[in-house]
Protein backbone atom coordinates (compact mmCIF):
# COMPACT_ATOMS: atom_id res chain seq x y z
CA UNK A 1 0.00 0.00 0.00
CA UNK A 2 1.33 3.25 -1.06
CA UNK A 3 1.83 5.60 1.95
CA UNK A 4 0.23 8.90 1.63
CA UNK A 5 2.54 12.21 2.23
CA UNK A 6 0.99 13.70 4.90
CA UNK A 7 -0.13 17.99 4.24
CA UNK A 8 3.01 19.15 6.25
CA UNK A 9 5.42 17.42 3.81
CA UNK A 10 3.37 18.20 1.05
CA UNK A 11 3.71 21.93 1.70
CA UNK A 12 7.74 21.92 1.86
CA UNK A 13 7.90 19.98 -0.80
CA UNK A 14 6.15 22.84 -2.86
CA UNK A 15 7.93 25.71 -1.47
CA UNK A 16 11.27 24.04 -1.98
CA UNK A 17 10.14 23.72 -5.39
CA UNK A 18 9.18 27.54 -5.98
CA UNK A 19 12.15 28.42 -3.81
CA UNK A 20 14.60 26.59 -6.58
CA UNK A 21 12.56 28.39 -9.35
CA UNK A 22 13.17 31.88 -8.07
CA UNK A 23 16.67 30.81 -7.50
CA UNK A 24 16.80 29.41 -11.06
CA UNK A 25 15.32 33.01 -12.30
CA UNK A 26 17.62 35.14 -9.93
CA UNK A 27 20.39 33.58 -11.37
CA UNK A 28 19.42 34.27 -15.05
CA UNK A 29 18.44 37.56 -14.17
CA UNK A 30 21.92 38.12 -12.27
CA UNK A 31 23.43 36.43 -15.59
CA UNK A 32 21.60 38.97 -18.36
CA UNK A 33 21.47 41.92 -15.92
CA UNK A 34 23.46 43.95 -18.44
CA UNK A 35 21.70 42.64 -21.56
CA UNK A 36 17.87 43.78 -20.01
CA UNK A 37 18.88 46.63 -18.31
CA UNK A 38 20.81 47.58 -22.30
CA UNK A 39 17.39 46.93 -23.43
CA UNK A 40 14.84 48.67 -21.39
CA UNK A 41 16.91 51.85 -22.04
CA UNK A 42 17.27 51.21 -25.98
CA UNK A 43 13.24 51.46 -25.35
CA UNK A 44 12.69 54.12 -22.68
CA UNK A 45 15.89 56.75 -25.37
CA UNK A 46 12.93 55.13 -28.39
CA UNK A 47 10.05 56.30 -26.95
CA UNK A 48 11.37 59.63 -25.31
CA UNK A 49 13.03 60.03 -29.07
CA UNK A 50 9.64 59.50 -30.53
CA UNK A 51 8.20 62.39 -28.34
CA UNK A 52 10.75 64.66 -28.48
CA UNK A 53 11.11 64.39 -32.54
CA UNK A 54 6.67 64.95 -32.46
CA UNK A 55 6.92 68.17 -29.70
CA UNK A 56 10.24 70.16 -31.04
CA UNK A 57 10.67 69.26 -34.65
CA UNK A 58 7.76 67.67 -36.06
CA UNK A 59 4.94 70.43 -34.55
CA UNK A 60 7.08 73.90 -35.21
CA UNK A 61 7.54 72.35 -39.22
CA UNK A 62 3.60 71.49 -39.31
CA UNK A 63 2.70 75.10 -38.31
CA UNK A 64 5.57 76.37 -40.48
CA UNK A 65 4.07 74.67 -43.36
CA UNK A 66 0.60 75.54 -42.97
CA UNK A 67 1.83 79.15 -42.69
CA UNK A 68 3.16 78.65 -46.33
CA UNK A 69 0.61 77.13 -47.59
CA UNK A 70 -1.96 79.20 -47.51
CA UNK A 71 -0.87 81.30 -50.25
CA UNK A 72 -0.48 78.35 -52.38
CA UNK A 73 -3.82 77.39 -51.63
CA UNK A 74 -5.40 80.76 -52.77
CA UNK A 75 -3.87 80.60 -55.90
CA UNK A 76 -4.98 77.21 -56.65
CA UNK A 77 -8.70 78.24 -55.91
CA UNK A 78 -7.66 81.17 -58.41
CA UNK A 79 -6.82 78.96 -60.82
CA UNK A 80 -3.06 80.43 -61.00
CA UNK A 81 -1.69 77.08 -60.85
CA UNK A 82 1.65 77.66 -61.62
CA UNK A 83 1.54 80.33 -58.93
CA UNK A 84 0.22 77.45 -56.88
CA UNK A 85 3.29 74.79 -57.97
CA UNK A 86 5.97 77.43 -58.04
CA UNK A 87 5.25 80.50 -55.59
CA UNK A 88 5.20 83.66 -55.99
CA UNK A 89 8.96 84.53 -54.22
CA UNK A 90 7.12 86.25 -51.05
CA UNK A 91 5.26 82.72 -50.50
CA UNK A 92 6.23 78.98 -51.38
CA UNK A 93 3.90 76.83 -53.44
CA UNK A 94 3.46 73.65 -53.74
CA UNK A 95 6.67 72.32 -54.95
CA UNK A 96 8.76 73.72 -52.20
CA UNK A 97 6.68 72.55 -49.57
CA UNK A 98 6.79 69.37 -50.63
CA UNK A 99 10.30 69.52 -50.30
CA UNK A 100 10.86 71.53 -47.26
CA UNK A 101 8.51 70.05 -45.09
CA UNK A 102 8.27 66.49 -46.46
CA UNK A 103 7.14 64.83 -43.12
CA UNK A 104 4.36 66.98 -42.52
CA UNK A 105 0.47 66.50 -43.30
CA UNK A 106 1.01 69.90 -45.28
CA UNK A 107 3.73 68.45 -47.73
CA UNK A 108 1.29 65.55 -48.19
CA UNK A 109 -1.98 67.70 -48.77
CA UNK A 110 0.89 69.31 -51.38
CA UNK A 111 0.73 66.48 -53.51
CA UNK A 112 -2.86 66.71 -54.20
CA UNK A 113 -2.82 70.13 -54.60
CA UNK A 114 0.73 69.77 -57.08
CA UNK A 115 -0.74 66.64 -58.91
CA UNK A 116 -4.22 68.15 -59.75
CA UNK A 117 -2.88 71.59 -60.64
CA UNK A 118 -0.27 69.45 -63.11
CA UNK A 119 -3.39 67.43 -64.18
CA UNK A 120 -5.02 70.87 -65.35
CA UNK A 121 -1.76 72.25 -67.00
CA UNK A 122 -1.87 68.46 -69.17
CA UNK A 123 1.20 67.36 -67.33
CA UNK A 124 -0.28 63.85 -66.92
CA UNK A 125 2.80 61.74 -65.87
CA UNK A 126 3.61 64.75 -63.34
CA UNK A 127 -0.07 64.39 -62.06
CA UNK A 128 0.50 60.67 -61.90
CA UNK A 129 3.40 61.28 -59.59
CA UNK A 130 2.27 63.69 -57.24
CA UNK A 131 -0.62 61.82 -56.36
CA UNK A 132 0.48 58.88 -55.95
CA UNK A 133 2.88 59.86 -53.39
CA UNK A 134 -0.60 61.36 -51.73
CA UNK A 135 -2.08 59.19 -48.90
CA UNK A 136 -5.36 60.11 -46.89
CA UNK A 137 -8.38 58.23 -45.53
CA UNK A 138 -10.75 60.64 -45.62
CA UNK A 139 -13.92 59.59 -47.44
CA UNK A 140 -13.49 62.21 -50.25
CA UNK A 141 -9.95 62.93 -51.06
CA UNK A 142 -8.71 59.26 -51.03
CA UNK A 143 -11.39 58.38 -53.83
CA UNK A 144 -10.71 61.98 -55.68
CA UNK A 145 -6.96 61.26 -55.95
CA UNK A 146 -7.32 57.94 -56.90
CA UNK A 147 -9.87 59.11 -59.78
CA UNK A 148 -7.29 61.73 -60.53
CA UNK A 149 -5.06 59.17 -61.32
CA UNK A 150 -7.50 57.48 -63.78
CA UNK A 151 -7.97 60.95 -65.18
CA UNK A 152 -4.53 61.28 -66.31
CA UNK A 153 -4.29 57.69 -67.73
CA UNK A 154 -7.28 58.40 -69.96
CA UNK A 155 -5.65 61.51 -71.11
CA UNK A 156 -2.70 59.38 -71.98
CA UNK A 157 -4.50 56.80 -73.79
CA UNK A 158 -4.19 54.03 -71.20
CA UNK A 159 -7.97 53.23 -70.75
CA UNK A 160 -7.19 49.81 -68.83
CA UNK A 161 -5.12 51.82 -66.52
CA UNK A 162 -7.48 54.40 -66.05
CA UNK A 163 -10.72 51.82 -66.12
CA UNK A 164 -8.64 50.25 -62.94
CA UNK A 165 -8.29 53.46 -60.55
CA UNK A 166 -11.48 54.37 -61.42
CA UNK A 167 -13.08 51.29 -59.92
CA UNK A 168 -10.52 51.49 -56.74
CA UNK A 169 -11.85 55.08 -56.42
CA UNK A 170 -15.46 53.88 -56.87
CA UNK A 171 -14.17 51.06 -54.22
CA UNK A 172 -12.20 53.43 -52.06
CA UNK A 173 -15.27 54.55 -50.59
CA UNK A 174 -19.41 53.82 -51.02
CA UNK A 175 -20.47 57.16 -50.65
CA UNK A 176 -22.99 58.78 -53.31
CA UNK A 177 -20.84 61.61 -53.81
CA UNK A 178 -17.93 59.56 -55.39
CA UNK A 179 -18.89 56.20 -55.82
CA UNK A 180 -20.93 56.66 -58.58
CA UNK A 181 -19.21 59.49 -60.49
CA UNK A 182 -16.01 56.78 -60.56
CA UNK A 183 -18.66 53.83 -61.60
CA UNK A 184 -19.88 55.55 -64.43
CA UNK A 185 -16.01 56.48 -65.62
CA UNK A 186 -15.23 53.60 -65.26
CA UNK A 187 -17.89 52.18 -67.75
CA UNK A 188 -17.00 53.91 -70.34
CA UNK A 189 -13.60 53.37 -70.11
CA UNK A 190 -14.63 49.60 -70.72
CA UNK A 191 -16.85 50.27 -73.51
CA UNK A 192 -14.28 52.17 -75.25
CA UNK A 193 -11.81 49.08 -74.86
CA UNK A 194 -15.11 47.49 -76.17
CA UNK A 195 -15.73 45.46 -73.04
CA UNK A 196 -18.96 45.74 -73.19
CA UNK A 197 -20.27 43.18 -70.66
CA UNK A 198 -18.14 44.89 -67.93
CA UNK A 199 -19.34 48.30 -69.14
CA UNK A 200 -22.94 46.90 -68.51
CA UNK A 201 -22.14 45.27 -65.21
CA UNK A 202 -20.92 48.65 -64.36
CA UNK A 203 -24.23 50.61 -65.37
CA UNK A 204 -26.71 48.36 -63.78
CA UNK A 205 -24.60 48.53 -60.79
CA UNK A 206 -25.25 52.28 -60.36
CA UNK A 207 -29.00 51.61 -61.32
CA UNK A 208 -29.11 49.11 -58.67
CA UNK A 209 -26.90 50.69 -55.90
CA UNK A 210 -27.23 54.64 -56.70
CA UNK A 211 -30.29 54.79 -58.32
CA UNK A 212 -31.27 58.83 -56.93
CA UNK A 213 -27.87 59.94 -58.26
CA UNK A 214 -27.52 62.01 -61.66
CA UNK A 215 -24.94 58.77 -62.66
CA UNK A 216 -27.84 56.40 -61.46
CA UNK A 217 -30.36 57.96 -64.00
CA UNK A 218 -28.30 58.21 -67.02
CA UNK A 219 -27.85 54.27 -66.37
CA UNK A 220 -30.91 53.49 -67.93
CA UNK A 221 -29.93 54.69 -71.16
CA UNK A 222 -26.56 53.22 -71.53
CA UNK A 223 -27.63 49.90 -70.15
CA UNK A 224 -30.10 49.93 -73.44
CA UNK A 225 -26.98 51.16 -75.29
CA UNK A 226 -24.99 48.44 -74.01
CA UNK A 227 -27.27 45.11 -74.69
CA UNK A 228 -27.54 46.83 -77.96
CA UNK A 229 -24.03 46.61 -78.70
CA UNK A 230 -24.08 42.95 -77.07
CA UNK A 231 -26.18 41.67 -79.40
Amino acid sequence: MVKKKNTKDVTEERLEAVEEALTRTERVLEKHQKNILTGISVIIIIVLGYFAFQKYYLEPKEKDASEQMWMAEKYFGMDSLQLALDGDGNYYGFIDIIDEYGVTKSANLANYYAGICYLRLGQYEDAIDYLGDFSSDDQILAPMALGAIGDAYMELGETSKAASYYLDAANKEDNAFTAPVFIQKAAWAYELEENYSKALQLQNRLKKDFANTAEGRDAEKYIALLEAKLK
